[in-house]
């Protein structure tokens, strides 16, 4: 049984290069990407929803997709089309390679030593890593089409593309290297 997702695209052949990331990258295939927070009561719970779901539900963050799952499904549908005709490649393994780019390794928290606080360098989640990356992606995308003539579904196939590239002009990508930047300047 081949395992699709959307009802058109194999996730069997795809590859997860960061180890770090490859336990919280779900992939099971599902025709319907709407779980309907069945798995919100469980411990690190996040991890059996389909990472595309996830994405899905990053896009509805914003006023004009709140709440619309189906007007953001179609938006990610016609984004997977774009990718996968500028790339001639699986838009499931482009999305995946654009959040092993994006995902920050470390970030700065905040110590009080006395009265004085102290930025730290610390190592990030995976889970954190994951939803930090899928945030910049849409973040990224609802930005450029924001007061802007493009649609939103093409901003968001050229960001996964830019992303999947590690091409700085990215939005996940260059908040990426920010948060390592300051992160390294405070270790």
């Amino acid at each position: 049984m081949d395992r699709l997702i959307m009802g058109k695209y194999d996730v069997s052949g795809i590859q997860i290069h960061d180890m770090g990331l490859a336990k919280y990258i779900n992939l099971n295939s599902y025709f319907n990407l709407h779980t309907g927070g069945r798995y919100s009561n469980y411990s690190a719970g996040k991890r059996n929803v389909n990472t595309i779901e996830r994405l899905l539900n990053k896009l509805m963050r914003t006023e004009k997709w709140t709440g619309k799952k189906y007007s953001a499904y179609r938006v990610l549908k016609e984004a997977f089309e774009i990718v996968e005709q500028k790339t001639k490649q699986n838009p499931v393994q482009v999305l995946i390679n654009a959040i092993e780019n994006s995902a920050p390794r470390e970030e700065v928290t905040r110590l009080k030593y006395g009265g004085i606080a102290v930025p730290k360098s610390v190592d990030v989640s995976p889970s954190r890593r994951l939803d930090e990356a899928l945030r910049n992606i849409c973040i990224g995308a609802t930005s450029k089409s924001f007061k802007s003539k493009v649609p939103i579904e093409e901003c968001l196939a050229n960001e996964i593309i830019l992303a999947s590239r590690n091409d700085g002009n990215s939005y996940a990508v260059s908040k990426k290297e920010e948060i390592e930047r300051v992160a390294a300047s405070a270790r």
